[in-house]
């Protein structure tokens, strides 16, 4: 069961939402773009979500800066970043001892700058990276990156973009294009929610 609680990131105050199943693994996932509708309520971040959860995953998503009942003012990206590292930080405050991340859309743009800049983490997935509509060339190498899902309809995370990337930054994560599915995983929920499954731990 989810419960409401404040990340404090500096002086913003961040929305979450908490559910605290194990001290062993904890998941922080990140929404799709805040100035386009995006928020922790997102479908597609519920499907991820519920992934984490029947996996035993204790699971924190929240709301970026200026977004829901988030403080502050959209960043950017820039401020997002920060935003990310305090969830995580929270998650091992509570005691949580390995770290994982996920993001759809914007926020795996933010997760993966996070991840580049060296934040050490259990593991990474990526669920659409934006890479037809932001630019991931700030975006080193990024080790910790498992899994990475794209839809063959995906013009904002077109797979052949994400394949480019994945050659430069020199990782090799399982990368999934799933077939007939767009960016916003329309009629694909379930399909995305069954690879989540077979791929968590």
């Amino acid at each position: 069961m989810e419960e409401i609680v404040t990340i404090h990131c500096n002086n913003v105050r961040l929305e979450g939402l908490l559910n605290q199943q194990s001290f062993e693994r904890g998941v922080v996932i990140t929404h799709p773009h805040p100035l386009y509708g995006g928020n922790m309520e997102n479908p597609v971040v519920e499907q991820i979500l519920q992934s984490y959860s029947e996996k035993g995953f204790t699971t924190l998503r929240f709301n970026f800066r200026g977004t829901g009942k988030s403080s502050g003012m959209f960043d950017n990206g820039l401020g997002e970043l920060d935003d990310v590292r305090a969830a995580l930080v929270f998650l091992k405050d509570l005691g949580v001892k390995e770290l994982f991340l996920a993001g759809y859309s914007f926020g795996a743009s933010v997760n993966a700058m996070v991840v580049s800049s060296g934040y050490e983490l259990k593991d990474h997935i990526m669920i659409s990276p934006p890479m037809g509509f932001m630019s991931f060339d700030d975006v080193a190498s990024m080790p910790s990156t498992g899994l990475i899902l794209t839809g063959a309809k995906d013009d904002i995370a077109p797979p052949t973009l994400v394949q480019e990337a994945i050659d430069r930054w020199q990782i090799s994560p399982q990368f999934e294009v799933l077939e007939g599915c767009d960016h916003f995983y329309t009629g694909c929920l379930s399909l995305l929610k069954k690879l989540l499954l077979a791929y968590l731990p």
